[in-house]
């Protein structure tokens, strides 16, 4: 280190590069990349320490719960090097994060690194990457805070006991490999719980009347608020059961013949104003961004999930655009509210900003986090405009949400007036009364910079606010102009959403921002929770697990006990509570002051049946169950009263599961279709005259086929690679797995078949491929219009197919197959086309194949926005490779309504 004597270790060689260029040549910055130490599991302890104390957990549970740290195989250069640049150095400058995490690292990298005594070592901490903010940090050092290391600490013991004591119980009774864990657990409860709701939900249809009124400058439109003096019910009335809830229970349900009725009889008549309010209207704008704030946004505005908006985040970080990222913290600096209000006045005028400054309060007590709200760094923030030729992608898109969130913060309210009209109608002695309100915008204040995103209601109901009404006054007669009856139908409760899982979690007090992340990410790479679209769905090996947790471990996957340990972390992080009274607490506690304690608890367990455990029951007999291999449906084998007592009962009836069939889709009609489709799996078609080997039907992963069964010779040697393969042909779309026969299976094994040759010799062949049936003369291939021309087409007509151009771009348009209506999103309509590779829905910009079981009868407007939405949500394919994202059916991701008109 000649010419430097001063060594400043951080977590990362970003973070490490930024702060260098604000620090002088005496100075040498060096990244950590991220903890050097862990505690290792038990088999890779040394020999003579696994029988030891730290053989079961690498912690030592006896005497204080001290953990055995090693130094992480991929770091011990890292620490090497930073031995050897500490050897010169006359400083030492730990500058990790402030958070707990931070602390500990630093802590870690104390413990490792052994400075001789006489060496200062300083706590540099700082919340924003800018010069002014390292050279105050330079002269602000402190001494390592004990407290956030023995909080952290005492996280990473936690989470092992749990997992280690937990996980092996599922091994044994669900299957191998699986994990539990204290945060991910409850995460994935959440995700169950909602499922459930679902599966349980009944849906309810109940119909309103939207009436068209004319006003004196333009005509608006009212929803039925009551009819004959009962209140008239709405989608929100229903329960899960499809029942109106008790406090609705006297409202009326309209049906199609009622409202229909009293549609024609209410014809002609005239609207009164019954009623007319204003009042004004103001709106706040949001806090600025916490981390879970953020992780919510983003996964809103910018389709970004929580792992991906931290990454993008911590780079921001490093590289000195934005304050630290984890934090739940709403307070700004001084600094940083002069610089929202300097930014706010100049870029939208000085009425934009309020006389005073505001003042978000702290949502937490916690010592652990940043002190302050994600905000664009430094005193003086860059506007997007400014860093847009530094920053693109995801990164400038990030960074310009934080930047508008953090200037509107410090903006004036909005302004307008809300408007609220009742109108009544009567006519052959029937009465109705319409509702309908309006909010105007006079001054926009900061909805000029930023305007908060929302997530879709539970009930789906149309939001009108921003509906402007016309001058009328109480009294005021008004044209009917049209009363149209509506029907809906209520669907179940959404599905959560990275975003909103992460909100339930921040709600119940279950982790900390920054676990958020890595507790989504986790469920979902264990394969506890698939995404389908943007919303979360639950496997079945998930439903196996929180049952078992639920009916023998309920303490720790219940969300008030998770949220309490939580609370004593954060004691603990405070000073306030010591790590081995606590964690001897959690272990060994008997129960008899409190909950009892995980030692006590899977030691009391008794016998886990784990067929009851891995089981559901849907109905009719019929129960899921998770397999080593899979979930299956099963139920006994029929029994005929007829016939004599066999020996051995009958095996029971199974059939597989798709993997694309969401939880709360597994109804009993579903399940029947499935067992008697599995009746004709693997059923035998009849010989091959040419070959004499059997050929079968099968329904595969990837749809129904035919294939023929080789002889097995037990003497062959032969490697199974280098034996024969069987013929395998997919049946055709018209075909169906329980009535192919042994003609159809035969002409499927027979292709590709030979048209003819042409001119030159080249053989032209008729072949079904996996974009639909073709022809291929060499290395040019034209497509068929049906499946049929594979086995009816002759060589003059395919000569003929060829004698034409190649069509290298889209053929005359087709009309359509069906129209779905208008896509919320894109405004644009939405219709059901037949391309090269099938049908498939669109609305223009977005296109989605239909899949092997849609019926384009029974598909539904919902069905159809729905899947346009989840294709969004994945963003474009990539290139260069085969995509391993599923295919899957979401329902509806609000429990709102879908909707019919009479017209």
């Amino acid at each position: 280190m000649t010419g430097s004597r001063h060594l400043v270790i951080v977590e990362s060689p970003a973070k490490a590069r930024t702060i260098a260029r604000y620090l002088g040549d005496d100075y040498v910055v060096e990244a950590s990349v991220g903890h050097i130490r862990d505690i290792p599991v038990p088999r890779d302890l040394p020999a003579d320490m696994k029988k030891g104390p730290y053989g079961k957990f690498g912690v030592d549970v006896e005497n204080g719960f001290d953990p055995y740290y090693v130094v992480s195989a991929d770091k011990k250069k890292t620490v090497a090097d930073l031995k050897k640049k500490l050897k010169d150095a006359d400083t030492l400058y730990l500058a990790t994060d402030e958070d707990r995490e931070g602390e500990a690292i630093a802590w870690h990298l104390l413990e490792t690194l052994k400075p001789k005594k006489s060496l200062p070592v300083h706590r540099m901490v700082f919340h924003e990457i800018t010069r002014d903010a390292i050279q105050a940090a330079l002269t602000n050092t402190r001494e390592i805070d004990d407290h956030l290391v023995d909080a952290q600490e005492t996280r990473r013991i936690l989470d092992r006991l749990v997992g280690f004591e937990l996980s092996p119980v599922l091994w044994r009774k669900i299957r191998p490999s699986l994990s539990a864990g204290r945060v991910q657990s409850v995460a994935t409860r959440l995700v169950v719980e909602r499922e459930r709701e679902r599966m349980a939900f009944v849906p309810s249809d109940y119909w309103d009347v939207t009436g068209t009124f004319a006003g004196s400058d333009a005509a608006f439109s009212a929803r039925i608020s009551s009819v004959d003096g009962s209140r008239v019910a709405t989608g929100s009335d229903f329960a899960d059961d499809g029942t109106l809830k008790q406090k609705a229970s006297a409202a009326t349900v309209l049906t199609e013949e009622s409202a229909t009725a009293l549609v024609s009889a209410l014809e002609g008549a005239q609207a009164r104003v019954a009623s007319l309010e204003s009042k004004p209207y103001t709106r706040r704008p949001a806090a600025p961004f916490t981390t879970s704030s953020l992780q919510q946004e983003a996964s809103r505005k910018l389709r970004l999930g929580a792992r991906q908006t931290m990454r993008v985040a911590q780079g921001l970080y490093e590289n000195g655009y934005i304050t630290y990222m984890r934090t739940d913290s709403v307070a700004l600096s001084g600094e940083a509210i002069s610089a929202s209000r300097a930014q706010a006045a100049e870029l939208y005028g000085s009425q934009y900003v309020p006389e005073k400054p505001r003042h978000y309060q702290n949502k937490s007590q916690n010592a652990q986090e940043a002190h302050e709200a994600i905000r664009p760094a430094g005193d003086r923030f860059r506007t997007p405009a400014q860093v847009a030729g530094q920053l693109s992608g995801d990164d400038f898109r990030l960074y310009e949400l934080i930047w508008k969130r953090t200037v509107a913060s410090q903006m004036a309210d909005a302004k307008g007036t809300t408007s609220s009209v009742e109108l009544a109608v009567e006519k052959a002695g029937r009465a109705a009364t319409f509702r309908a309100s309006g909010t105007v915008i006079t001054f926009r204040g900061f909805m000029a910079a930023y305007e908060e995103g929302r997530d879709a209601s539970r009930y789906g109901e149309q939001d009108e606010n921003d509906k402007r009404l016309p001058q009328m006054d109480e009294g005021d007669m008004l044209d009917v102009e049209a009363l149209v009856p509506d029907g809906h139908t209520t669907t179940p409760p959404p599905r959560f959403t990275e975003a909103s899982l992460v909100r339930a979690l921040e709600e119940r007090g279950i982790g900390r921002p920054s676990t958020y992340a890595s507790t989504v990410t986790t469920i979902q790479d264990r394969g506890y929770v698939l995404r389908r679209g943007s919303a979360l769905v639950p496997s079945w090996t998930a439903f196996a697990v929180v049952k078992l947790l639920e009916e023998h471990f309920g303490p720790f996957i219940d969300y008030d006990f998770t949220a309490q340990m939580e609370e004593q972390l954060d004691k603990m992080a405070r000073g306030e509570l010591g790590r081995s009274e606590y964690l001897d607490d959690f272990y060994r506690a008997d129960g008899t002051d409190g909950p009892i304690g995980l030692q006590p608890m899977v030691e009391h367990q008794g016998d886990i049946d784990p067929r009851e455990i891995n089981s559901i029951p849907i109905g009719e007999d019929i129960t899921l169950r998770v397999g080593r291999y899979g979930a299956y449906v099963e139920r006994p084998a029929p029994v005929d009263p007829d016939a004599a007592p066999a020996a051995e009962p009958a095996p029971p009836q199974r059939a597989s599961l798709p993997d694309d069939l969401a939880p709360d889709e597994l109804t009993v009609e579903k399940a029947r279709e499935l067992l008697e489709r599995q009746k004709d799996d693997g059923r035998v078609l009849g010989e091959d005259p040419q070959t004499g080997h059997d050929v079968i039907v099968k329904d595969g992963r990837y749809g129904p086929y035919v294939t023929e069964v080789l002889p097995e010779d037990p003497d062959d040697k032969t490697p199974k690679s280098k034996r024969p393969k069987p013929r395998t042909a997919s049946l055709l779309k018209s075909m169906d797995l329980a009535t192919v026969d042994l003609d159809d299976a035969l002409k499927l094994l027979s292709l590709p078949r030979v048209v003819g040759a042409d001119e030159d010799g080249t053989d032209i062949t008729a072949q079904n491929g996996r974009y639909g049936p073709y022809l291929k003369k060499g290395t040019d291939s034209r497509s068929l219009e049906t499946e049929e021309q594979i086995f009816s087409i002759t060589l003059d007509e395919a000569k003929k197919i060829y004698s034409q151009p190649k069509q290298r771009g889209r053929a005359a348009a087709k009309p359509p197959l069906k129209e779905l209506g208008t896509d919320p999103t894109s405004e644009k309509p939405i219709v059901v086309k037949d391309g090269r590779f099938g049908a498939y829905i669109t609305d223009g910009t977005t296109n989605v194949t239909l899949r092997r079981d849609d019926s384009l009868d029974a598909l539904t407007h919902e069905v159809a926005v729905e899947r346009l939405a989840e294709k969004r949500a994945k963003g474009p394919a990539k290139k260069g490779g085969r995509s391993t994202t599923r295919k899957a059916t979401t329902k509806s991701s609000s429990k709102g309504t879908t909707k019919s008109t009479t017209k």
